[in-house]
């Protein structure tokens, strides 16, 4: 859907600084219907990365292309795009169903179409009940909320979503995540940045990390978890009426399994030693 092909972004102040290298040699693919992740640290190259894909900026080197489901002109693609940037602006003094229309008649949608998708989403994200209210009025979950649904109003085959969880509680974060699992089974591409590593392990395929500019991991969630699990297992037993835990080697367990049970141990459990895509990430020199 989506390619990077050794993707490199210089930027260039003035005469008098030093030009600083934001991406470096960068080649990834966003797969056709899949939920992709965006990972890496602030200042890895994320939004940059974002913005190229969007053409709001140009790579200093390299090209970016998409899959001819989008379309073969550049108009055709950015009408199958949907985008939401990290800090959208919205008019404070439009009301929410006022914005809806407006944004959507940027993409060339009839009012009516614009109802239907409005009419299908604002309950979804249940933001329907604050249509008629200013936007000014709105929480911080609400500008969200109201901010994704018009990405989704002229039906896009590709959405791409800089950081769309941050700022969110707990609740808000489940409620977007729902809606993006939503939008992937109706076959849509989507693209998204996140910080919050426990959620891109949650609802991604497939993840693609980013560090100091450069591309440090891609494929899917389950392969980068299986490759780092360590050689350890955690064996769960009772002793009396007292549950114990014990880590021990793989290539010690029998062994180990074996001396508790001629200790007249009762085991409970054995587990292997899963990291998380978080840990992994963080650990990550």
């Amino acid at each position: 859907m989506l390619e990077f092909n050794e993707i490199t972004k210089v930027f260039k102040s003035d005469l008098f600084t030093q030009p600083f290298t934001a991406l470096k040699d960068v080649s990834f693919k966003v797969s056709d219907e899949k939920i992709v992740g965006f990972l890496g640290a602030n200042g890895a190259g994320k939004t940059t990365s974002l913005k190229i894909a969007m053409d709001f900026i140009r790579p200093s080197s390299g090209k970016v292309s998409f899959s001819e489901k989008l379309g073969k002109s550049r108009q055709d693609i950015l009408t199958n795009i949907g985008f939401l940037p990290e800090r959208p602006y919205f008019y404070p003094h439009l009301k929410g169903i006022e914005f809806c229309h407006f944004m959507g008649s940027l993409s060339g949608l009839s009012k009516t179409v614009i109802d239907e998708q409005v009419n299908r989403w604002a309950p979804r994200f249940k933001i329907d009940f604050a249509l008629e209210r200013e936007i000014r009025t709105y929480s911080k979950g609400m500008l969200q909320r109201i901010g994704f649904l018009v990405t989704l109003l002229h039906d896009p085959k590709l959405i791409i979503l800089d950081e769309p969880l941050s700022g969110l509680d707990p609740i808000g974060r489940k409620g977007l995540k729902d809606i993006i699992v939503e939008i992937n089974k109706l076959g849509k591409t989507v693209f998204f940045s996140s910080h919050i590593v426990s959620d891109v392990e949650e609802i991604c395929d497939n993840v693609i990390f980013l560090k100091d500019g450069e591309l440090y991991y891609e494929g899917s969630v389950d392969k980068i978890i299986q490759d780092n699990i360590r050689p350890v297992s955690l064996i769960r037993y009772r002793e009396s009426n007292e549950f114990k835990t014990l880590e021990t080697p793989d290539d010690q367990k029998q062994e180990k399994i074996k001396n508790l049970l001629d200790r007249g141990h009762e085991i409970i459990d054995i587990q292997t030693v899963k990291p998380t895509l978080e840990e992994i990430i963080y650990n990550v020199k």
